[in-house]
């Protein structure tokens, strides 16, 4: 008979299945079936029974082993999803397990942190994602330009084996440089062109076509469209900023070359300096270094090519005016000359250049080329001559001082209390001190003229004549002049005498006449006080003493090399002829010698 698991059931199926085994009993009986055949069919009814038991089982057993497979596959998918997140705070099944014993509910509770692992992968995948389409993206733009705007994000294969935190930020980190290397590649390249911008301003090329043929982007109009920041673009760039630096030096030399002959024949043509001020715009551009020129235009080839233009017509127009030209270059020659005291050369002098030029047989561009030379060569030697210059010019200040002196000690009045005497008498003591150096002045100069003379192997000319001769000239005058003031001076001592032994004889000397009859008054100009100062002679010492002869007494001559010195008379004096009012009125004039205190 057939037996029932649960007490409860066991009972409610045994009642029932008695019931109806009675009553299946009293059919049989009814029917009037056999004992055998009672048997039978009980064995049949038995054997169905157990069928349907088996069947029951065997699917209980199916569910048993599908659940089974769920909560470890389950398991398994969460153990992988802790992996690939790198979670390892999370529910685990293992401690489910002690908590709850079927399999429903080792299901049940892992299914939840499946799904929400699940959906944190998914997070974490769209996230990776993000930042490797950006890395492509970006990673494409700097190894060269694509169309950005197909997406990229197709083409990305992402590990997800490993979606963790750590990778995570590798990925976040490689961004960032990646990021970087943009920004400063973006940065160059628009300091590349911005360089590009004003070198094309600078020499008046097209700055869009200029930068279009590196690369359409760095000109487009298009907002869509990125700067395109490549190494090729980068080199391009570069490649473009060396060629606008090469052509702006070869413009800027050719401006060079254009404006020197420009200026020179400006300046050779005498023109107006309305027509030198349209220029100016080159004088200032020559005046920087290359980095400096940053003007818009100002290296534009139609400001070289204006100035070549000017350049041209200057230069048929100086054809024309050759012999003028050269004429005027010639004054400027012995204008320099004049100012430092050189003879200029006689080869090109104005009666031998109109000769030459009329007659042919010399080209005026040489002629003038010439002259040129001549005058860098005598602005050459006036800077090596400049030093001896000055104190050539110091020295002949100190004679005109000591002419000055000369005439202060003739004047009889000098210490009168009048207006501005003072004055004169600080300047007198100032010319003493001047005068006497005048011998210290001179020696040095020859000392100093000598050895340029060594150095130079040349004569250092004054107007024409050595300036050693006039110097050593003015020396022997100097002390021919000295000499005649002390035999002065000696003749002065034996009239005293003659005239003390006179009166000494005769009686006292008669009154003296208030008037001096001897020499004629000097002449006086009012200085910017009031005050009267002697107008400064030539003539040194009276009218018996040699004259000093200075370069300036030498350069009056005419042809000024080596004449016989003009001389004044040199005659000696009656003194013993000349009345003792007479005398004393002489006395007056020349008894004070440059140098020599004043006498009353």
């Amino acid at each position: 008979m057939l037996t029932i698991g649960s007490p409860t059931t066991s009972l409610f199926t045994s009642t029932s299945c008695n019931t109806l085994l009675r009553e299946l009993q009293q059919i049989w009986t009814d029917i009037g079936e056999s004992e055998a055949e009672k048997d039978r069919m009980l064995l049949e009814l038995e054997r169905e029974c157990l069928e349907v038991y088996r069947r029951k089982v065997e699917d209980a057993a199916n569910s048993k082993a599908r659940l089974h497979q769920s909560v470890a596959a389950k398991e398994a998918e969460l153990a992988t999803l802790m992996a690939a997140l790198g979670e390892l705070s999370v529910h685990s099944p293992i401690q489910t397990e002690k908590r709850t014993r079927s399999l429903k509910e080792k299901l049940a509770s892992v299914t939840p942190v499946v799904e929400d692992l699940r959906m944190k992968k998914e997070e974490r995948i769209k996230q990776f994602a993000e930042i490797k389409a950006q890395i492509e993206k970006i990673s494409s733009e700097i190894s060269e330009y694509n169309n950005l705007n197909n997406t990229l994000v197709t083409n990305i294969t992402l590990d997800e084996q490993d979606l963790s935190l750590r990778k995570l930020s590798e990925y976040q980190t490689h961004l960032r440089s990646i990021q970087k290397e943009k920004s400063d590649r973006l940065h160059k390249v628009f300091e590349y062109v911005n360089e590009v911008h004003s070198l094309c301003g600078v020499l008046g090329l097209d700055f869009g076509k200029t930068v279009s043929g590196v690369h359409p982007s760095l000109h487009g109009t298009q907002q869509e469209q990125s700067t395109n920041i490549s190494n090729s673009t980068l080199e391009g760039l570069e490649q473009a900023i060396r060629m606008l630096k090469l052509e702006r030096k070869a413009r800027i030399q050719k401006l060079k070359d254009v404006a020197a002959s420009l200026f020179e024949l400006l300046n050779l043509m005498d023109s107006p300096t309305e027509e030198k001020n349209k220029f100016s715009r080159i004088t200032s551009v020559l005046g920087f270094a290359e980095s400096e020129i940053i003007e818009p235009g100002v290296l534009s080839a139609e400001i070289i090519e204006q100035a070549s233009t000017e350049v041209e017509r200057l230069t048929k127009l100086k054809a024309s005016r050759m012999k003028e030209l050269v004429m005027k270059r010639r004054s400027d020659l012995e204008g320099v000359c004049k100012m430092t005291h050189i003879e200029p050369d006689t080869s090109t002098n104005p009666e031998k250049s109109t000769a030459l030029i009329d007659s042919g047989l010399v080209d005026p561009s040489e002629l003038l080329a010439n002259i040129e030379a001549q005058i860098v060569r005598a602005k050459e030697e006036a800077i090596s001559r400049k030093e001896i210059m000055d104190r050539i010019d110091r020295w002949l200040s100190a004679c005109e001082e000591e002419n000055w002196l000369e005439d202060y000690n003739q004047d009889t009045n000098r210490y009168n209390a009048g207006r501005g005497a003072h004055l004169n008498l600080k300047r007198a003591e100032r010319a003493r001190v001047t005068v006497s150096k005048i011998s210290a002045m001179v020696d040095n100069l020859i000392f100093k003229t000598l050895a340029w003379e060594d150095e130079k192997k040349m004569l250092f000319l004054y107007d024409g004549v050595r300036l050693v001769s006039i110097l050593e000239d003015y020396k022997l005058t100097r002390q021919q002049r000295e000499e005649e003031k002390r035999r002065y001076r000696d003749q002065k001592k034996l009239q005293d005498l003659l005239q003390t032994e006179k009166e000494a004889m005769y009686g006292s000397k008669p009154s003296p006449r208030k008037t001096n009859s001897f020499r004629k008054p000097n002449g006086y100009r009012a200085n910017g006080n009031g005050s009267m100062t002697p107008t400064p002679r030539r003539n040194s010492f009276g009218g018996a003493t040699p004259e000093l002869l200075t370069p300036r007494s030498y350069s009056g001559r005419q042809n000024g090399y080596f004449k016989e010195m003009r001389r004044l008379s040199t005659a000696p004096l009656n003194f013993v002829a000349i009345s003792k009012e007479e005398t004393m009125s002489f006395a007056s004039v020349c008894g004070s010698e440059p140098g020599s205190p004043p006498q009353g």
